[in-house]
């Protein structure tokens, strides 16, 4: 029995020398598995106008690590970058991989710019308000305008320093526009954005008067193409963003009267028409969008082809109530923050921070500034006679740029 047992003792022996081996071999690979590094990801130098949006794409893998002075500015596989100041930015890139880990040193050069930039609006992208009392009058629809002519208009009214009103009707209308320069996000709050609302002392309600909400989102220029295209939009997430009163991906589809019809009166002697133009939401609901005594054009953009048209955003609760109880005073009240036609113009609240903006998904998110802004009515809701809830725009301006 012992020379069979000999062996294979030996044989077991063998197989766990080779195994221990197999094993060893195997660890061995797998903690010296070297990390090669390409030599230059960077460039030696990099040179952007103060207030432009530079982006630098290393093309490598790995989690990066991107500081100024050994302050952290970025997580990202790509660094967007934006500085108010002339001035060169020592700029350190952090690769690991694999646990090995690479440093590579560039500079940012951030020149001053050779024409003075505006702090007004400079270009106006697109314009579609939504039905209204105001409409085809703020601006002025003149018979044969196309809709590239009531973007010009809104253009003439909201570009610069002295500009003028318009309105986005109901629910969903809107307008997009943008700045010749990147507004960063600096500390504190970053832009302000004008429209006619403002407080009363109504029954000792404070923030209360005639506040007509409505949803600001921003979009920064990453594609450095000068229109807001392909470029993601970011919500601003005001006070009421997160409350369940608040309904995320609303559609309205408004459709196109039949300006010749019979109008159908109501009880109240400023109900022209109570069945005037329909509508209908994604929720199930629909209805009529009255036309009152005091605006007799028609509430429906006549630029727009079609039968009808829809609009989608964020809808936020009814902000108006009839104080009086006889349908004679109505006050819309003021939400906390972030939102546009919402605050007086001068005051500190109407300032929106950049800071506040999050992705579709809720997440807030750290954009390093903005080039474009697009404004909506946020609101479904009549005010008795007076009318739709209307966000109006006036004009706006980046709050860092003297």
């Amino acid at each position: 029995m012992e020379r069979k047992t000999r062996p294979i003792l030996k044989n077991i022996l063998l197989c766990s020398i080779l195994l221990g081996v197999a094993a060893c071999k195997s660890d061995t690979d797998e903690v010296a598995e070297e990390v090669i590094f390409p030599a230059e990801v960077l460039k030696e130098s990099y040179t952007v106008d103060r207030l432009k949006l530079l982006n630098v794409d290393p093309k490598i893998e790995g989690k990066l690590t991107w500081s100024i002075n050994d302050s952290v500015i970025s997580n990202h596989l790509q660094l967007d970058f934006v500085s108010s100041h002339a001035k060169t930015y020592p700029l350190t890139l952090k690769v690991e991989l694999k646990g090995a880990v690479k440093t590579y040193q560039s500079s940012i050069i951030v020149n001053k710019e050779l024409t003075p930039y505006s702090k007004y609006i400079s270009n106006v992208f697109d314009f579609r308000p939504a039905t209204g009392q105001f409409i085809n009058e703020i601006p002025e629809y003149v018979n044969g305008n196309t809709e590239a002519d009531m973007i010009k208009k809104a253009k003439e009214s909201l570009v610069g320093e002295n500009s003028t009103m318009i309105t986005l009707g109901g629910f969903g209308g809107y307008v997009t526009f943008g700045f010749d320069h990147t507004i960063p996000n600096l500390e504190g709050r970053d832009f302000k954005i004008l429209g006619n609302a403002f407080w009363g002392n109504s029954a000792n309600i404070t923030r209360s008067g005639s506040c007509e909400p409505g949803i600001i989102m921003v979009g920064y220029d990453k594609n450095k193409n000068g229109k807001p295209d392909e470029d993601e939009w970011y919500e601003i997430a005001g006070s009421e963003y997160f409350k369940n009163s608040t309904t995320k991906n609303y559609t309205i589809t408004y459709f196109k009267p039949n300006e010749n019809k019979p109008p159908v009166p109501g009880s109240e002697f400023w109900q022209t028409d109570v069945e005037y133009i329909k509508w209908q939401d994604n929720f199930g609901n629909s209805g009529f969008k009255t036309k009152n005594t005091f605006h007799t054009q028609s509430y429906y953009p006549l630029w727009l082809s079609g039968a009808s048209y829809s609009l989608t955003g964020t809808r936020l609760k009814d902000n108006f109530y009839d104080q009086s109880g006889t349908g004679a005073y109505w006050v819309g009240t003021s939400y906390d923050y972030g939102y546009a036609d919402n605050a007086p113009n001068n005051d500190e609240a109407s300032n929106i921070d950049i800071s506040w903006a999050v992705d579709r998904n809720g997440n807030y998110v750290k954009l390093p500034g903005i080039d474009f802004i697009k404004v909506y009515t946020g609101i479904n809701q009549e005010a008795g006679w007076l009318g739709e809830v209307s966000t109006e725009v006036a004009g706006a301006y980046d709050l860092h740029l003297k």
